[in-house]
């Protein structure tokens, strides 16, 4: 499992005083506790697809505070960021192609019968739960409203 992968990563990181390193991972350990508890709240079980969704998550909130620190001038702080997601971004399986991905999507835009932009959200519910872990939600809604602007 993934987690453990995480786990094992955490404690080699602390046995060689990489600290950096172990805080990220740290941190992200808690934040997949936590979704695990909730996860078991609900009676189901964490998977590899919960754990990548809460790195996602956490790779989003840097992205953002990046954006943020260097239109602040506070470029350390972005710096500091961007290694944290180099981190982070380890841990995720490879992302599709573009090709792919726009095949994937035409094809669901298919399914769905969506005609233009306006059933983007119907498209991205469905492309989203197929595409989760594959695919940054970001891109994928990129590629969406350029197939459907196209239509």
């Amino acid at each position: 499992m993934l987690y453990e992968k995480i786990t094992k990563d955490y404690l080699r990181a602390v046995k060689d005083r990489d600290s950096f390193k172990a805080e990220v991972l740290s941190f992200l350990r808690s934040a997949i506790k936590y979704r695990e508890i909730d996860m078991r709240e609900k009676g189901k079980e964490l998977t590899d697809e919960d754990v990548i969704d809460v790195i996602n998550k956490e790779i989003k909130k840097r992205r953002e505070a990046i954006e943020l620190y260097k239109k602040g001038g506070r470029f350390d702080l972005s710096e500091k960021e961007e290694r944290e997601v180099k981190i982070l971004e380890e841990y995720l399986p490879e992302e599709m192609s573009y090709n792919e991905l726009k095949e994937i999507l035409k094809r669901i835009i298919e399914e769905v019968e969506a005609k233009d932009i306006k059933d983007l959200g119907r498209v991205m519910k469905s492309a989203m739960q197929e595409l989760r872990g594959k695919a940054d939600g970001e891109r994928i809604r990129k590629v969406v409203e350029e197939l459907l602007g196209n239509k």
